[in-house]
């Protein structure tokens, strides 16, 4: 018996029902700019038109044609006789798609429509109805994409599996039983045969139920006792073993994030161009355990996209996927289980799809690309219960076509003030942001605190000194791209509104001196200060009335009760320093 520390499994496989345990038991990519308008069949072509001319006409009049309408010829598709013609700048497509219709000379005209692939749906008898997950992480307008390539390993880390289950036995290859030293890797206990099906069972095949990487082998690496118990030692020698024989994911279907031993093995995994996904577990607790770079640690949403009860929330948390799903048994059939081990394989089977579609990303960038096409969930950003969001099978496959991700963060830096600088009252931060793709937010803080954010260069901001302390303050700008990069730079300034000794300038715009008032009165007054007015008092019969701290200073006089006859109006302004200025005294008749 082994008998270092054990670490229990992450789920324990919730089971919620057990139906038919016995059931079934025999039985080339092209970077487009579409346009966000649609037409009936969706998305087209930005500044781009399909225009073929009549037969009789097409030779002689094509050029012509198409210049008349202020657009040019890109050459014909093949022997079609259909010209790719490009509209000018910022064109409205659909009138120059009209406007080529509604000549004689032309047989047809059409938008460059983007048609996206036709969903895939298994013919396997328990997806519909119960794989609700698997539509969930739209799974079917991934498989249209790429189902998932043999080349493609997934190790399971975990009790064994059932390698001559009717589901599973087809896409087993040779793994290793690291527990008992040997090459017997059947399931002792459940657990593995479960994770196994999620990840990849045989799918589409008319038979019990479809996994989300089809096309995908799965490689078996028992690394527990019989009663499912795994040490962090297993763990890791499972991880080495796995990726020395070619495995490109692997799943460990344990709360294994906090170990830097099993962390210490992802990190030579992740150096064979793999990825490892994690359980986050099932204790309903928060982990404040730090993230590492070289787990993916998942946590369980349920149909609703919301975070199950039972699932492990934390600073680990990298994603979040689908807790519940119809899978394999052990011994034949299938039955319906719930956990944080499943969630990781989903992610795992997305994670070899990615890499069926696109084998030259490395261990890193599979992570990042994952992250980035996940459905963000709760706050906006990563946060502990979701992380970067629910993993999204499709724009994951969408993103690998594209190659690797933009995993380069935006270039930040504070103009003005500069570090060190002295500053008083109302002072103007300029900050610079740029992006190898594009920038889409750039924030300011002032110790910690929000003072506002802006989508558009140039990136200037406006912070009233008078409500801070004198002395030193720290501003960090921070830097966010479309990809979810983010970059961050701060200074240290020194707020000093104490030397300040010039009072502000007031003055009553309105009501005007001499005026005739009625039972409620708006009082407008111009405040000016070197430096910021952070108050304006109203004083009428020489008792203060109203007080208001912000811009433009107006204040209110409920005159109702007050006195037939003349009265006083007189304004106090007060800057940070304590300096006061006085208005003149404004007459004014009820």
């Amino acid at each position: 018996m082994n008998k270092h520390i054990k670490v229990t499994f992450a789920c324990c496989l919730f089971i919620v029902l057990v139906i038919g345990f016995m059931v079934f038991h025999s039985t080339t990519s092209q970077a487009y700019s579409p346009k966000k308008k649609h037409q009936a069949n969706g998305p087209f072509v930005s500044g781009r038109v399909l225009v073929q001319l009549r037969p009789q006409l097409m030779a002689l009049h094509a050029p012509n044609v198409i210049a008349e309408e202020g657009a040019s010829d890109r050459g014909e598709i093949g022997e079609t006789g259909v010209h790719i013609v490009e509209l000018p700048a910022g064109a409205d497509e659909e009138a120059f798609l009209q406007a080529f219709q509604s000549r004689p000379e032309v047989e047809f005209a059409e938008l460059d429509a983007i048609i996206s692939p036709a969903e895939v749906i298994p013919n396997d008898p328990w997806y519909a109805g119960w794989e609700w997950h698997l539509a969930k992480i739209q799974g079917p307008t991934a498989w249209s994409i790429n189902p998932g390539s043999a080349d493609v390993m997934i190790a399971i880390l975990d009790t064994g599996v059932d390698g001559s289950h009717e589901d599973l036995a087809a896409k087993m290859v040779p793994g290793w039983n690291i527990y008992d030293n040997n090459s017997d890797t059947r399931d002792v206990n459940g657990h593995g045969t479960s994770v196994a099906g999620t990840a990849a069972a045989l799918s589409n095949n008319g038979v019990g139920i479809a996994s989300v990487a089809w096309g995908c082998r799965l490689m078996p690496v028992r690394i527990s006792d019989a009663t499912g118990f795994a040490t962090f030692s297993n763990m890791a020698s499972g991880l080495i073993w796995a990726a020395d024989h070619g495995a490109r994911v692997a799943n460990l279907s344990y709360r294994a994030s906090s170990s830097s031993t099993v962390a210490s093995a992802a990190q030579y995994f992740q150096s064979k161009g793999g990825i490892v996904t994690v359980a986050a577990g099932n204790e309903g607790v928060f982990d404040s355990s730090p993230d590492s770079p070289y787990l993916l640690t998942v946590s369980a949403t349920d149909p609703n996209d919301l975070l199950y009860s039972w699932s492990n929330s934390g600073n680990s948390i990298d994603l979040s996927a689908p807790g519940s799903a119809f899978t394999t048994v052990n011994g034949g059939g299938y039955t319906a289980v719930s956990g944080t081990s499943i969630a990781a394989p989903i992610v795992a089977g997305v994670a070899a799809l990615v890499l069926s579609a696109n084998p030259n990303l490395l261990g890193s960038e599979i992570q990042t690309l994952l992250k980035q096409s996940a459905d963000d969930l709760g706050p906006i950003g990563w946060d502990t219960n979701y992380g970067s969001g629910r993993i999204n099978a499709a724009r994951a496959l969408s993103l690998a076509a594209g190659g690797a991700p933009d995993t380069t963060p935006p270039t930040v830096s504070l103009v003005s003030p500069t570090s060190g600088a002295t500053v008083s009252g109302a002072t103007s931060i300029q900050i610079l942001s740029a992006d190898n793709v594009g920038v889409v937010s750039v924030g300011l803080s002032v110790d910690g605190i929000a003072v506002g954010s802006d989508s558009a260069a140039p990136y200037t901001f406006s912070w009233n000194t008078a409500g801070a302390s004198n002395g030193t303050h720290t501003l960090k700008a921070t830097a966010q791209d479309a990809a979810g990069n983010q970059a961050g730079v701060s200074i240290l300034i020194i707020v000093d509104n104490s030397s300040d000794t010039t009072p502000p300038t007031v003055s009553i715009v309105s009501p005007a001196n001499g005026s005739k008032i009625s039972a409620g009165v708006t009082v407008l007054v111009n405040a000016i200060d070197n430096r910021a007015v952070v108050r304006v008092e109203l004083y009428v019969d020489g008792s203060l009335t109203a007080t208001t701290a912000s811009s433009p200073f107006t204040t209110k006089w409920n005159a109702r009760k007050a006195k037939t006859g003349p009265h006083s109006l007189l304004c106090r302004a007060y800057d940070a320093a304590g300096n006061v200025g006085t208005s003149l005294t404004c007459a004014v008749y009820k």
